[in-house]
């Protein structure tokens, strides 16, 4: 298993989406212990089809991707004060590492301002930003696959 230098396990999923007039539309990524990069996004705008993407990744890629979560700090956030889910989506973050287990859920963030205005606007900023990083569409982390 590509767990990146006898390090313990890491998996990572993140989700968002809704349902709307388009049906049901979503981005969802996924880093497993073995190195699998699992990637779907659904968009049902002007017929666009599901685009569904699995890559195996180095050790390196995987430490990296633990080291950013380890420090954005987020395993010790509570999404409890967060925003619940809405007509206008969800977001969902699970993490594994080593022996700590979190599941975030969360509505939809449109811009900092729905974060700032918010009853846990650090937690959901860590939250918020540790996303915009890890999302394989950022330019910058498209770099890494």
């Amino acid at each position: 298993m590509a767990r990146g230098g006898g390090e313990e396990e890491f998996y990572l999923r993140y989700y968002v989406g809704h349902k709307g007039q388009f049906g049901h539309e979503f981005l969802e990524f996924e880093f497993r212990p073995d190195g699998k990069l699992r990637y779907a996004n659904n968009s049902n705008y002007r017929n666009d089809t599901m685009i569904r993407k699995e890559v195996f990744v180095s050790p390196t890629v995987l430490r990296e991707a633990r080291r950013i979560v380890e420090q954005s700090q987020v395993m010790k956030e509570d999404d409890r004060n967060w925003p619940v889910p809405d007509r206008d989506g969800k977001q969902e973050l699970e993490i594994v590492m080593g022996n700590q287990h979190i599941s975030f859920i969360t509505s939809k963030i449109g811009s900092l301002i729905n974060v700032q205005s918010s009853h846990d606007p650090e937690g959901l900023r860590i939250f918020y930003y540790l996303v915009q990083v890890l999302n394989p569409q950022t330019p910058c982390r498209a770099l890494l696959f």
